[in-house]
Order: structure tokens, then sequence, then C-alpha cells
């Protein structure tokens, strides 16, 4: 999908509960691992390899200027013959250590994947997870998750294309965070100002 028809569904779902809730995750995801200067490790299922969402970070990484969110794939099949940016399996989660974030994609069923999170979130790595089971095991041991049902309006691969593009948006540069701490340094100064004299 690209951005021209991400903008196209982003006018179609305006009013609903996705934009905010992919804005929110992509900002959480884009947040830790650019605070930490990289690191992103991106985890599927047995079954099912998100490709497709490490494209696209690729992409917005390098688009966006942010390369800290190009994500290395972990696999679990891989090979030691695999060229080398898949042949990353999940001994490297294992490996994963403060500082880092890993970002889970897991349709239907996470049991496969829950000792190797457990192991990376006791390891103090940030993990995030996008799946369609709330309140299971793995999104109990997420940081921030965001949860696409079954029978949902859109699926996991389109909440995927929305949280992707979102991530590669420009957040706020320096110059725009002292512009807030300005406001908010008058905002207080007002609060605390005593009240004026009556006339």
């Amino acid at each position: 999908m690209d951005a021209v028809r991400v903008a196209l569904l982003r006018e179609v779902l305006a009013g609903t509960e996705w934009l905010g809730a992919t804005r929110r995750f992509a900002g959480a995801l884009r947040g830790s691992v650019v605070a930490h200067g990289g690191g992103l490790l991106l985890l599927g299922t047995p079954e099912y390899e998100p490709w497709h969402l490490a494209a696209h970070l690729v992409d917005e990484a390098a688009w966006s200027g942010t390369p800290e969110l190009a994500p290395t794939l972990v696999r679990h099949d891989a090979r030691p013959t695999d060229p080398a940016h898949l042949a990353v399996g999940p001994g490297r989660i294992e490996a994963a250590r403060r500082g880092e974030t890993l970002l889970v994609v897991a349709p239907g069923e996470s049991v496969p994947l829950l000792d190797h999170v457990h192991a990376a979130r006791r390891a103090g790595v940030t993990v995030l997870a996008l799946s369609t089971t709330a309140d299971d095991a793995l999104t109990t041991m997420a940081h921030e998750t965001l949860t696409v049902p079954e029978g949902a309006e859109l699926d996991l691969d389109t909440v995927q294309h929305l949280v992707s593009a979102a991530t590669g948006e420009n957040g706020p540069s320096p110059r725009g965070r002292r512009r807030f701490r300005d406001r908010l340094a008058r905002l207080a100064e007002a609060v605390t100002a005593p009240p004026p004299t009556p006339w």
C-alpha cells in the first residue's frame, strides 16, 4: 500500500478510533526506538512473519530520515545459509538488552512466542504487541498494545500499514519542543501569578 492509498484510507477512517489508536501505537514505537538510538527487533509467529511491515518500516526509516526505525526481522526458521538480513533467529531476542525495542506481530495464538518475549522483557527490552487477541499473555507482558479483533472493520495487515506510515511521520522538531516549553512556561506563570488588583 503506497502513501496515496494510506492517505485515502485515513480519510475513510476519519472519525473512527483507528486513526488515533494507530498513531498512539506508532508514537510509542517511534519514541522508544528513537530515544535509545535504534535496536528495533520485529518478530512474528512461526506461521506468520511480518515481512511486509519490515519492508514498510525500512522505507519509512529512509523517507523520514530516522534510521533507527529500520527493524531487524527475527525469523523462527532462520538458517545460517540465508542472506544476512534473513538469517537472524530467535537467539537474537534472548541476547536483547535494555534500550532495545521488540515489536511482536501475532495474529492468533501467541503461545510459541511467550518464552522469548518474557526473557526480553526481563532483560529490560521495551515490548510492543500488535495482535488479534486482547487480554492474553502477550498483551499482558507488552508495554504497549494494539489489538485488531477478528471481525473488526480493519484487518491486521491494514493496521500494520497505518502504523508504519504513522511511525515515519516526523515528530516535533527541537524548535517545536522549545515552543511547547515556552507555552507551558507562560501557562505556569499565568496560573501561579497573583490575582490582578481590583480597580
